[in-house]
């Protein structure tokens, strides 16, 4: 065993540099180390908006260095295993890193490749999408040299970081096209593999309207599963109503491609996943089911809500709290929960958006005096200036 932390979190994204920070508060003296190989760390909300044209992609992105908390070892290198009975990591190098308690939280990973046809197309011809910091731009191409033709939306089966991103670039779209004058001119469609709008009805009634205002036609149960980039054309699995199943192309001139999502693969091969994949904590505490001095949050966890940051900002402290009553007393001491809390702020076109704010059953769970479930400004402005700001300068540093 190469050394050995109190604490060794997983992932120095959102989520574990915000535990990190978090913990670090709580006890200056604590043992923490964070094993994460990226040099760099992303903004991921505020993709959508680059790919509205509203930011350079550049805004998005900072050194991982500036953000590792103060007194916190960062370990750069990538996780291989597991090994929970001895409490212990392995790493790619051939280190082993042992731990007291260990904390998951190295994000979802993108399946580009389960979409035939996809990595090839992606970045030209039309094919773009806005998860990924080297894609994102690409959107913000298409989207203005769009005149006329077929814009196609796409969402998987598969669980996603932000539900709602997939819709966001599509109102924004609507939005742009309506100010130049050919939203009449484009044929809009978002394919769902689902059967709802969006999982809570509050929110879904209103964003049935704004589908209604841009002309948007939005399809159920069709399932992107190939692109043929030569030919512009994208393979659909189509579910009837009856059940019965078939493929079908539709022609684009646009698509915006939201690939398959998963727990990393290291992840999925480890001793810490439930049988679909996802590390297997208690909804409530965050805590392993398994392992007593394992912790999980943001994408990677099985907790049933959306995946999101405002997910993590409301986890943070529920996980930080339980780890050190476990560390000092041998067992969680509140009573308190995580109760699903998670926010989506829906962008529905330039200058507006709908808060969407919800718990574990997808009932609202608002945080400010007002309908949220109403578009506003207030909110777009909150999106576009507050939140990059409480993010870099509040989440990240344990303040938030």
């Amino acid at each position: 065993m190469e050394r050995r932390h109190t604490v060794v979190i997983v992932g120095g994204g959102t989520a574990g540099i915000t535990v990190a920070a978090q913990l670090k508060r709580k006890d200056k003296s604590l043992d923490v180390a964070i094993i994460e190989p990226s040099e760099d760390h992303f903004y991921q909300p505020i993709w959508t908006l680059i790919g509205g044209g509203v930011f350079e992609k550049e805004i998005s992105k900072r050194k991982t260095a500036d953000y590792i908390p103060k007194g916190v070892t960062w370990i750069k290198d990538w996780v291989t295993g597991f090994s929970p009975e001895s409490n212990t990591v392995s790493l790619k190098s051939g280190k082993e890193i042992g731990y007291d308690f260990l904390v998951v939280a190295p994000g979802i990973q993108l399946d580009w490749h389960k979409i035939k046809g996809l990595p090839e197309a992606l970045g030209k011809g039309g094919v773009c999408s806005n998860y990924g910091y080297e894609h994102s731009e690409y959107t913000w191409e298409v989207l203005r040299n769009l005149k006329k033709g077929n814009a196609i939306f796409t969402q998987p089966a598969t669980l996603v970081k932000c539900g709602g991103a997939p819709q966001k670039i599509m109102y924004l779209t609507a939005d742009y096209l309506r100010r130049n004058g050919s939203l009449d001119k484009v044929d809009i469609n978002f394919m769902s593999p689902g059967l709802v709008v969006f999982g809570v009805p509050e929110f879904a009634a209103t964003l049935k309207k704004v589908i209604e205002r841009y002309g948007i036609t939005f399809n159920f149960q069709k399932e992107l599963v190939a692109i043929k980039g030569k030919e512009n054309l994208a393979t659909f699995k189509v579910t009837e109503p009856d059940g019965t199943v078939h493929e079908k192309d539709y022609p684009y001139d646009m698509i915006h491609v939201v690939p398959p999502q998963s727990a990393p693969d290291f992840i999925k091969s480890s001793p810490l996943v439930n049988a679909d994949g996802w590390v297997e904590v208690d909804p409530g505490t965050l805590q392993h089911t398994r392992y007593a001095n394992v912790f999980s949050l943001g994408d990677v966890s099985n907790t049933p809500n959306a995946k999101t940051g405002a997910a993590v900002r409301k986890q943070a402290p529920f996980v930080v709290q339980n780890l050190l009553d476990v560390k000092n007393t041998g067992k969680i001491q509140t009573s308190k929960r995580y109760n699903g809390y998670t926010s989506c702020p829906l962008i529905t076109g330039y200058g507006k958006l709908v808060l969407a704010e919800f718990d574990y059953n997808n009932k609202p769970d608002p945080s400010f005096p007002f309908d949220t479930t109403k578009e506003r400004w207030s909110m777009y402005f909150m999106k576009t200036t507050l939140l990059p700001l409480l993010y870099w300068n509040g989440m990240l540093r344990g303040r938030a």
